[in-house]
């Protein structure tokens, strides 16, 4: 079963069982994801009752029937301008752009693991030899990346780096690592500035106009501060304001490294 998220098109009963199956099935360490700043664990997903309660065994077990990244709060780094729980912000991107329709990041859950309480994000199987700026190249891939440019302008997502586009095999294309996000300071960091001046479309700005007239989404809501929560709101209208994509005058509005 390799329903990622909620894609358009998807047997919406698949994606509850992936869902469920995410949060109540068991879960089996299959080993750490290397070059992650926190800790960063690649997971197997199996039918209750499958896997021993410390999550060992994996190499006894059949195909797991969902793959996941599992990011405990135990292993984040402490930083100084995000307060502890990166793993909340990575739930509210999902439940952020679950409520616009925009099927923007893989299905993200809270989840229970071996090493505590942290988010599960559906793995994606993608094409690791491409990211945004092989992607670029593709004028297919541009409304979904306008779409995605567009979430992490309101999402403030500090962090958008190019590896952190994937493709799947559907060409659909997906934002993972979502940690730094939804600060109610400025902090945009991305690499999607190729769109800046065009006039953002209607499709996208009607679905923003649905949460500043509607408010924070629940699932949204109780993972941030009341601050974080009028900021996001506050730049959602404000990108429906201006109509048009930003630029970025300074030039240092960049993650590093860039892929």
């Amino acid at each position: 079963m390799s329903v990622h998220g909620s894609t358009d098109g998807a047997d919406p009963a698949a994606v509850a069982d992936v869902e469920a199956l995410m949060r109540g099935g068991d879960l089996a360490l299959l080993g750490r994801m290397p070059w992650s700043s926190n800790a960063t664990f690649l997971v197997g997903l199996h039918p209750a009752g499958t896997v021993a309660d410390d999550g060992e065994g994996a190499d006894d077990l059949p195909e797991p029937v969902v793959r996941g990244i599992y990011k405990p709060l135990r292993g984040e780094r402490p930083l100084w301008d995000f307060p502890d729980g990166l793993w909340q912000r990575e739930v509210a991107a999902y439940e952020l752009g679950l409520a616009l329709g925009w099927d923007v990041v893989p299905l993200t859950v809270e989840r229970d693991g071996p090493f505590g309480v942290g988010s599960l994000q559906q793995f994606v199987d993608a094409d690791f030899e491409e990211h945004y700026f092989t992607l670029l190249e593709d004028e297919a891939t541009h409304p979904q990346l306008r779409r995605m440019c567009a979430f992490d302008i309101v999402a403030n997502s500090a962090d958008r780096k190019g590896g952190h586009v994937l493709v799947d095999a559907e060409r659909h294309l997906w934002g993972i690592d979502n940690g730094l996000c939804f600060h109610m300071e400025p902090k945009l960091r991305t690499v999607i500035w190729d769109f800046g001046e065009e006039p953002l479309p209607a499709d996208l700005a009607d679905d923003l106009a649905v949460l500043v007239e509607g408010g924070v989404p629940d699932g949204v809501a109780c993972r941030l501060d009341p601050f974080e929560r009028e900021s996001l709101r506050t730049r959602a209208r404000a990108l429906l304001s201006t109509g048009r994509f930003p630029t970025d005058p300074t030039g240092r509005r960049f993650p590093w490294p860039l892929v």
